[in-house]
């Protein structure tokens, strides 16, 4: 019996003739409502005539997550009084839950995208629902790209509806609209109760999320304010965290308060679903993950206290490394979470932060496009026939470089040709519904080891094991095999799909006769379970094969270090195939959370396409290295010595280590140095062709005019050292010009005093002022500076026992002023020398004043 008050009082109703109408004029339609109005449950019973008496037809919705598809089926179902499977049903990866009385389905993004993948004309389906489409998921946006082809294309009575939770639905509506202008936005307005916000940051600073890891301080402050609302309001609370390791561990700490606690998350157990999505007269605290922000409606709730934080997706595609990280929610995931408290009633949200940091976050979360792993998507789009994703509606478009990140994947896995076109393989790998990578772990691991294991280690990959089972991948296997929970029930149901995906064929004829040749124990036991993992995992990952370096630390084939925990079984292995690392902020390595041993042959069987030898002649550690070399990625695995290296490569080689090291590689005598200086010198006063050598950086552009035929000639560091400076910069003079002539009248090594010395000038680093430093005696009777190229020298006078006595530009005001104070501080000091009145007029000495009587 259908429930007519339910379904009457779900304020989505009020716009149903005005989406029906929409859609029979355009086709295509933008659905905004607020959670719990009706949008998920009875809008597509309405679309399908199975409420309201309209015209019969078959409704797909589209759900971001299993545990929404699952739910939404549910509450359908239960609003036509039928179970689910009858005129409602659903499909999630590995569970079908439906007959051939079924109009509405619910379905997952994914699930739909492999629909479409074998049949782009959706055959026998009237309209698409895509729910949540706010929330910006990358199987959301491809899946709505595709679905506008196939109305543009092949199916243009085929109605779509892009349902929101937010009324930002400009975008949507420019997107579904196309050439045609924009599409009709229908909005329902929800019923909307008061929600109070408190602020209740940490008492203490907590240290900001980096990778997946929170502060447990953090967590035990989120812990203090579920209780604090338990005792401050009524009704239930739902408390908001980024993941299920932060659900269990706040449920850990909320043990004793008078509620039940429910940890409500996309792969709990279906009691508990169905629990936090029924009323209780018992009052309950429900802890979730995002995915009761807009998916779920958890009846109840008069309290919503929120951590503020979320996971994203991230990848470094310089190495290789991509995963979940914990980030601060935007402001509208705050909005969306905190109506979940003013549902039913006035109510109260808790936010575990400042209120002067409530403006500093982010507006909106990023779509997942910009910056999740691409390589699924690229190979949904080459597969749609559409390689570089230009010629697909999307929202946002596909950064240009996860793009080429994701080809060079496809292309290692032999998933796409090298002009971006699927090969059979690819069309195969698209139809499993899991990353490439792990597609390819498992065709190529089956040929190995059989369907079923490879099966069964490729679950265990696609969704990570719990951490209580350990960081060793082999380890991790026998745990699920022996587990009872949901997470073991998960991964069996997975392994079941994908061995059936993959066909147990020639690769379970093989797999004893590999497990043998490989001596590892056969197909069973610890032995084999660690080579049947680590070679799964080494062609999941191969850019991931990592080398032992001593002390649990490793390096991978894509460059980057990484290291087990301490305690780990994983830190004496020789080799690594790494499948979960992750690289904390500023850490020069990355963790390894899952792996398992393997030897040299896997790994080179593994990533063979990361295989390459050559010579290399480089500048290393201080001297050149010229060697023949294997290396697997960034693994050098054999090197030997070259004896006759390419002079080419030779000479550029010890030019990177002038670069590297600078030019005082080679011999630098102090005619040479000051050589420089004088140069430089002239370089800054005069320009012209005085070339400028103060720089070494211009120096060595240089290196062809000054430092041949000797670079060429050189083999090592010892032969640099050798080449003479002096004589190789004489070459940069400007003979072409004649000016090279002038260098001794322009820039003189050395200036001829009165006394007849001749002083040399220090020219320092050809920077400054020249200095003749010089005794003050041996100037008497020079009224005017000596110059140099024009410039005046700056004159450091000297005491007779050469100590300086004064520094002076100009000699003339010198004599007339300075000497005075001079004379009187010095003649009582050194009275052998002559300290005359009037220096100007005196004759100049080198000597004292006994030598001048003789």
């Amino acid at each position: 019996m259908i429930r007519t008050a339910a379904l009457d009082s779900l304020p989505v109703r009020e716009v149903l003739p005005a989406l029906t109408a929409a859609l029979d004029a355009r086709g295509a339609a933008v659905l905004c409502a607020p959670p719990g109005t009706g949008k998920t449950t009875l809008v597509p019973l309405v679309l399908a005539g199975l409420v309201g008496g309209g015209v019969r037809r078959r409704v797909v919705v589209a759900e971001p997550r299993r545990i929404a598809a699952r739910a939404a089926a549910r509450r359908m179902a239960w609003l036509l009084g039928e179970a689910v499977g009858g005129s409602v049903g659903f499909t999630v990866r590995g569970e079908r839950v439906a007959g051939p009385d079924t109009v509405v389905e619910v379905v997952t993004t994914g699930v739909l995208l492999q629909r479409l993948q074998r049949d782009q004309e959706l055959a026998g389906v009237d309209v698409v629902v895509l729910d949540e489409c706010h929330e910006r998921h990358l199987d959301a946006d491809t899946a709505a790209a595709f679905l506008l082809d196939v109305r543009g294309t092949l199916r243009p009575e085929l109605r779509l509806v892009a349902a929101s939770a937010t009324t930002d639905a400009a975008g949507w509506a420019r997107l579904l609209g196309g050439a045609d202008g924009d599409a009709p936005v229908v909005e329902a307005a929800g019923v909307a109760h008061p929600v109070e916000t408190v602020w209740a940051p940490p008492p203490r600073p907590v240290r900001p999320p980096h990778g997946t890891r929170v502060d447990p301080a953090q967590l035990a402050h989120v812990a203090s304010v579920v209780r604090r609302a338990l005792a401050e309001r009524s009704g239930d609370v739902l408390c908001f965290l980024p993941g299920v390791g932060e659900l269990a561990k706040v449920a850990g700490l909320l043990g004793g308060v008078d509620a039940r606690v429910l940890q409500v998350h996309g792969r709990a157990p279906a009691e508990v679903q169905e629990e936090a999505l029924t009323a209780s007269a018992r009052r309950r605290v429900i802890l979730a993950t995002a995915v009761a922000e807009s998916s779920l409606t958890v009846p109840g709730v008069r309290v919503v206290v929120d951590a503020g934080l979320a996971r994203e997706p991230r990848v470094d595609h310089a190495r290789g490394l991509g995963a979940l990280a914990t980030v601060r929610a935007s402001r509208a995931a705050g909005r969306q979470r905190a109506g979940r408290a003013g549902r039913e009633a006035p109510g109260t949200v808790y936010r575990c932060w400042d209120r002067a940091e409530d403006g500093r976050l982010p507006a909106f979360p990023p779509p997942e496009i910009r910056v999740a792993d691409l390589a699924r998507f690229a190979l949904e789009a080459a597969c749609w026939g559409d390689p570089d994703a230009s010629g697909l509606a999307l929202p946002d478009p596909p950064p240009a470089g996860a793009m080429a990140a994701a080809r060079e994947v496809l292309l290692a896995v032999g998933a796409v040709d090298p002009a971006g076109r699927p090969t059979a393989r690819g069309r195969r790998m698209v139809r499993m519904g899991v990353h490439p990578r792990l597609a390819r772990a498992l065709l190529d691991g089956a040929e190995a080891l059989g369907a079923r294991r490879a099966a069964e280690v490729v679950a265990l990959l696609s969704e990570e094991p719990p951490r209580g089972h350990g960081d060793d991948l082999a380890g991790a296997w026998r745990a699920a095999r022996a587990g009872g929970d949901a997470y073991a029930a998960r991964w069996r149901a997975e392994a079941r799909r994908l061995e059936r995906a993959v066909g147990s064929g020639a690769g379970a004829e093989r797999a004893s006769a590999v497990g043998a040749e490989r001596g590892r124990g056969g197909s069973g036991g610890r032995a084999g379970d660690d080579a049947a993992a680590g070679l799964v995992a080494a062609l999941a990952f191969p850019e991931r094969v990592a080398r032992a370096r001593g002390a649990g630390t490793f390096l991978m084939a894509s460059g980057t270090g990484a290291e087990a925990d301490g305690g780990s079984v994983l830190r004496e292995a020789p080799w690594l195939a790494v499948a979960v690392a992750d690289r904390p902020p500023h850490a020069a390595s990355a963790r390894v959370r899952l792996a398992a041993p393997i030897d040299a042959e896997t790994a080179r069987e593994a990533a063979a396409h990361l295989l390459s030898s050559g010579e290399e002649v480089r500048w290393e550690d201080g001297d050149l290295v010229a060697r023949r070399v294997e290396r697997l990625g960034a693994i050098e695995l054999v090197a030997r010595p070259l004896r006759d290296p390419d002079p080419a490569a030779v000479r550029a080689a010890l030019l990177d280590g002038l670069r590297a090291e600078g030019p005082e590689l080679l011999r630098w005598s102090p005619e040479a140095r000051a050589l420089r200086a004088r140069l430089a010198f002239l370089h800054r006063t005069l320009g012209g062709a005085w070339p400028d050598v103060a720089d070494d950086g211009a120096l060595l552009e240089r290196a062809d005019e000054w430092l041949e035929p000797e670079l060429s000639r050189a083999r090592r560091r010892a032969d640099l050292a050798r080449i003479d400076a002096g004589q190789a910069l004489n070459r940069l003079l400007p003979w072409a010009t004649g000016e090279a002539g002038r260098l001794d009248e322009l820039a003189p090594e050395r200036i001829e005093v009165p006394s007849g010395s001749r002083i040399r000038v220090d020219y320092g680093d050809g920077d400054g002022q020249p200095v003749l430093a010089v005794k003050l005696q041996e100037l008497f009777g020079l009224a005017e500076t000596p110059r140099v190229a024009g410039v005046p020298v700056l004159v450091h006078l000297l005491s007779p026992a050469g100590r300086p006595a004064a520094v002076t530009a100009d000699l003339a005001s010198f004599w007339q002023g300075g000497y005075r104070a001079v004379r009187a501080e010095l003649r009582g000091r050194y009275p052998k020398h002559p300290w005359p009145e009037d220096p100007s007029t005196a004759e100049p000495t080198r000597h004292t004043n006994a030598r001048l009587r003789r």
